[in-house]
């Protein structure tokens, strides 16, 4: 059979061809249709396309992947394989579209369709926490566009099931039911804004939410708001920006931003250890939630901060000319992020310790946990393990610690990376505004900052550590399921108290 080729075609007719092949490929399951319209996508790569046509392309070429992903799902164990390489590509075209300059020039639709999407494969990866934010931008373009509203609810389910507290699944089951219903709603008036042929699959998740969960009594007892926000009025604001930027340990905070959601509840589940050992993991834990929520507030604290703090005053610093920003608000922020970033290395000696890894302490880190060697496979340990929420903490550390995969598969997570570098180890430069490197002040030493852009790092990285958190959690609850499954003799039940209030200080 002839291949059709884009010579003598226009960029946007070239295009177009390529968005045929690959409807053409996924529609009949065409492996090489497919693997020949990433070819031509290459081709037309070459040329020098504007950022908005670019953007597109890359939107074609995820989905061409998607088409070779399908192999796999017949394949229980390329389904469970941590790597993914199909959906690893997906990720970072879908997230180089949404971060070039052309994005917010694209139509809408295609926005959310890129948005969508990008969604879709990070829940796959278990990275189901962020995925949120995915469909809730899409939805945020055009409240209209089902297809988001509906995976967001279908995955909702799937972050449900993977909870150990029961006590969440009514609340997570009425806010996929609303999801689901809504979106076939909308299927019905705009079918042209995603696969209609999907939409009897969404209305029999809603059917069987429904089913299991009375949902409308679900809604009549709902009292989000109902509950305490703090004694005084800062408590009360440091509250309500926690709930706003979703940054309290309580997964209802990923569905709600209410008073229900303003307590960082969430904890280890239960699990089984041998007679006379200690609760070692529930000390850990417990270190790492402290260290989150002290980190949290020192970001709160740092950029609300309007006035100098007596601890600076008469503190002799001279003025670079270079607008320098100095002073316990800076710190703070800074501490935050340090305290941030080191949280994802304690998850590692967390993991080390519960599953028997047996990594010396010196080669611990949340880059290196997960292979025996640098450019090794992953380890037997988590990719037989069919752990879903421990793979989204293996693809969190990708983000952070692969070369190949910071650049556009996290926004900024270069820039995350080389920050903790010069503040642990070199000098970090803030600037009230940012220096520009033609000012003959610019400081050729310093990695320089804006004091705005060190606040937005340090709150996506919090918002990181927050997820990281979570995975953490409830990959401990999915094996505690399977050890429960092989645990022969008798158990004994003891529980532990919460720690009073009162004793922190």
């Amino acid at each position: 059979m002839h291949k059709p080729t884009i010579n003598g075609l226009s960029d946007a007719d070239a295009l177009d061809l390529i968005a045929q092949l690959v409807d053409q490929a996924s529609d009949a399951d065409d492996l090489a249709l497919a693997c020949h319209a990433l070819s031509l996508a290459d081709d037309l790569g070459a040329r020098k396309l504007e950022p908005p046509e670019m953007a597109l392309l890359d939107y074609f070429r995820a989905n061409a992947w998607a088409c070779r992903y399908k192999r796999r799902l017949g394949d229980r164990e390329a389904v469970w394989d941590f790597e993914q390489p199909e959906v690893r590509q997906q990720v970072f075209l879908l997230r180089r579209a949404a971060n070039s300059s052309g994005f917010t020039e694209m139509d809408a639709i295609r926005r959310c369709q890129i948005l969508t999407n990008l969604g879709n494969q990070l829940d796959t990866l278990g990275r189901f926490v962020e995925a949120r934010a995915y469909w809730s931008a899409a939805l945020a373009i055009d409240t209209s566009f089902w297809m988001a509203r509906a995976n967001r609810g279908r995955a909702l389910m799937h972050y449900a099931a993977a909870l150990y507290d029961p006590g969440h699944h009514a609340i997570f089951a009425f806010h996929a039911h609303q999801d689901l219903v809504e979106a076939v709603a909308l299927a019905a008036r705009y079918p042209y804004l995603g696969d209609y042929r999907l939409a009897p699959i969404f209305m029999q998740s809603a059917e069987q939410i429904a089913h299991h969960y009375d949902v409308e009594a679900i809604g009549k007892a709902r009292n989000p708001d109902g509950w305490g926000m703090g004694e005084d009025a800062m408590e009360r604001a440091y509250r309500r920006w926690c709930l706003e930027n979703i940054l309290f340990l309580n997964p209802l905070n990923d569905v709600e931003k209410a008073s229900v959601a303003a307590h960082d509840i969430m904890s280890l589940p239960d699990f089984i250890t041998e007679i006379n050992e200690p609760p070692i993991v529930t000390g850990m834990f417990n270190a790492l939630k402290q260290e989150f929520v002290s980190a949290r507030w020192m970001l709160w604290e740092g950029i609300r901060s309007e006035e100098p703090h007596f601890s600076d005053r008469e503190v002799l610093l001279y003025n670079t000319m270079d607008y320098p920003s100095y002073g316990l608000s800076v710190e703070k922020v800074k501490m935050a992020f340090r305290m941030a970033y080191s949280i994802l290395d304690k998850i590692a000696y967390f993991l080390n310790h519960y599953l028997a890894l047996g990594i010396p302490e010196k080669r611990i880190s949340f880059r290196t946990i997960w292979r025996d060697k640098d450019n090794g496979p992953v380890r037997d340990r988590f990719v037989k393990s069919e752990n879903w929420p421990i793979r989204g903490l293996f693809w969190l550390s990708k983000d952070l610690f692969e070369e190949d995969m910071r650049d556009s598969t996290e926004p900024g997570a270069r820039a995350l990376a080389e920050l903790r570098h010069h503040l642990e180890h070199k000098y970090v430069k803030v600037h009230e505004m940012r220096s520009v490197s033609s000012d003959p002040f610019c400081d050729t030493l310093a990695h320089s900052i804006s004091r705005s852009d060190l606040e937005q790092r340090t709150l996506r990285l919090v918002q990181l550590a927050r997820s990281a958190l979570i995975y953490l959690s409830l990959g401990m609850h999915r094996e505690e399921r399977e050890r429960a499954k092989r645990k022969r003799g008798l158990t004994a039940t003891i529980s532990l108290d919460p720690l009073p209030d009162e004793w922190k200080r």
